[in-house]
């Protein structure tokens, strides 16, 4: 989408604000962990405390220097506040009705389900250790997956010895243990 600017002081999304937030499939609830819900309800709190307030006033200074069309604190710092709005309400759809689903209080289950810590053999031989988080948990660097991806969704409802097919390549995967309490 590329608009222009309507006038001096209203600017419309130009392609460079045009991104994708990843969005639930229609019909999955918003599953999260007790954590990831903690993270996101700070950033949210901070968008709406700190951030927000702060670049606004930036704003209203650099208003106030004249030309707006070149002033680059006026046009840099209006384009992070549409950035932080978008945020804000992508974190409240988010935190609007959430499931949050605290691991340590799943204990002795068999089968894997949000927030399961899942140690699997991958065909080639390499041992792997996730947790199924929620969508906005997700971080690989960290071992954490979004339960809605492909291997978080072959995982689900496995058990330890179960070979599991990931769709969208075919690989299976061997699961040799699952935990419920959070990795340190």
């Amino acid at each position: 989408m590329s608009k222009a600017f309507t006038s001096e002081e209203t600017q419309v999304e130009t392609e460079d604000d045009d991104y994708e937030e990843e969005v639930l499939p229609a019909g999955v609830k918003n599953c999260m962990t007790p954590t990831g819900h903690a993270a996101l309800s700070a950033e949210l709190r901070f968008l709406l405390k700190d951030e927000r307030p702060r670049i606004t006033e930036i704003v209203s200074w650099a208003a106030g220097n004249g030309d707006r069309s070149e002033n680059g604190d006026y046009l840099y710092n209006k384009k992070r506040l549409r950035e932080i709005d978008r945020r804000i309400r992508y974190l409240t759809k988010r935190l609007d009705q959430p499931e949050i689903v605290d691991p340590k209080k799943q204990q002795g289950l068999e089968q894997v389900f949000f927030g399961a810590t899942v140690t699997y053999i991958r065909e080639d031989g390499t041992e792997m250790t996730v947790q199924l988080v929620g969508i906005d948990e997700a971080d690989m660097a960290k071992g954490k997956i979004n339960w809605q991806s492909p291997v978080g969704r072959a995982l689900m409802r496995g058990r330890v010895g179960d070979e599991v097919e990931v769709k969208t390549n075919g690989e299976m995967l061997e699961i040799t243990d699952i935990d419920y309490i959070l990795p340190g």
